[in-house]
């Protein structure tokens, strides 16, 4: 599997979220020592030790629909990357899940455990295989009520949670806020709250650590890309993206600075994701910006043609060794593990302590 359909996917459901942004929560950033980051105990599912309630649940999801269940779901299908993660990290293990391998290619924070069902892909999975799981909830990822995968599954009559994908005027309080809302549905607050606790105490200690290094400049672009044709295409993040937040607060000025586009696909960045298309010769507009970029490790890598390519070998932050390749796995839009992920990528990088 390429990034390139998971790239179109997101400018498909970005088209329509210029109309139904609103943001799900606020950054906070906390000020308490960050935890291992390799795998805390209290990380762990097998050593966690916090409560799961019981009771009724009644949650206004992401694109505004009442969801009520008789008590927290304890058999959930998820059929989007960053909610399979975020409900491994709460430590419920999913019945089913949409595209399983994909999942294992981009996303390393958290493994999908042997058994659970793959029921076909996230855009059209086989809803005989989803049902046959015998679901009490099934999450999806949408930006509006009448979203065509959200209006086919709840003609079934199983609960159906849709939490908001992204959110370029609040990426982080986003990410934030559909772990919280997975928490509610499952009954596992208190375990999220742990999380988010850590989260908030490790992008806290990594700011500290990125202060004390003097930057040759604070300019910064993360990016991926794909091959199209031959050629390679690069996805800039700009602002709103949620790497590009999280380069923020780590006290760095991002680089990419088109605005806002709703119509995307003619030069802007997109209203939802904070994302961009250009070429190679494009990544000369951030001048001598740091660069970071994603690196999947796959046989089809863009990153091979784009090592060989005389314009990226020419640029400032290559010739002078500040050109980053994130670890392979580190997803950018995922729950609060894979940000971790980043937030670490960002400091090896920056401290040269990777």
């Amino acid at each position: 599997m390429t990034r390139r359909p998971v790239i179109r996917r997101l400018a498909i459901l970005a088209a329509v979220a210029a109309t139904t942004l609103a943001a799900c929560g606020t950054t906070d950033v906390g000020t308490s020592a960050a935890p291992d980051t390799a795998a805390p105990a209290s990380r762990s599912c097998a050593d966690d030790r916090t409560a799961t309630a019981t009771g009724p649940v009644t949650i206004t999801d992401g694109v505004g629909r009442k969801v009520e269940l008789a008590t927290p779901a304890t058999r959930v299908a998820v059929l989007e990357w960053q909610q399979i993660e975020d409900t491994l990290t709460l430590c419920v293990t999913p019945v089913a899940v949409a595209d399983k391998s994909g999942y294992g290619t981009y996303v390393s924070a958290e493994k999908i455990p042997d058994g659970v069902v793959d029921v076909g892909t996230r855009e059209q999975p086989d809803l005989d295989a989803l049902y046959a799981t015998n679901p009490d909830l099934i999450i999806v990822e949408a930006f509006t009520a009448d979203d065509e995968k959200l209006t086919q599954l709840q003609q079934r009559g199983v609960p159906v949670l849709a939490t908001l994908g992204a959110n370029a005027a609040d990426p982080i309080g986003n990410m934030k806020g559909v772990f919280t809302m997975i928490a509610q549905a499952t009954g596992r607050t208190e375990r999220a709250d742990v999380v988010l606790q850590q989260f908030d105490a490790h992008l806290a200690e990594a700011k500290q650590k990125v202060s004390a290094v003097a930057l040759p400049t604070k300019d910064f672009l993360f990016f991926d890309g794909w091959i199209e044709g031959g050629n390679v295409a690069i996805r800039p993040y700009g602002k709103g993206a949620l790497f590009t937040a999280l380069g923020e607060q780590l006290g760095m000025t991002p680089a990419w600075t088109d605005a806002i586009d709703k119509a995307y696909g003619s030069g802007g960045v997109d209203p939802a994701y904070g994302l961009a298309q250009t070429d190679i010769e494009g990544l000369t507009a951030v001048g001598s910006a740091n660069l970071f970029y994603s690196n999947d490790d796959t046989a089809d890598s863009y990153v091979t043609e784009l090592q060989k390519s005389s314009i990226w070998t020419s640029l400032p932050a290559v010739k002078e060794g500040r050109a980053h390749a994130f670890p392979p796995g580190v997803w950018g839009a995922g729950g609060p593990l894979s940000n971790e992920q980043a937030i670490d990528a960002y400091v090896a990088a920056i401290t040269g302590k990777g």
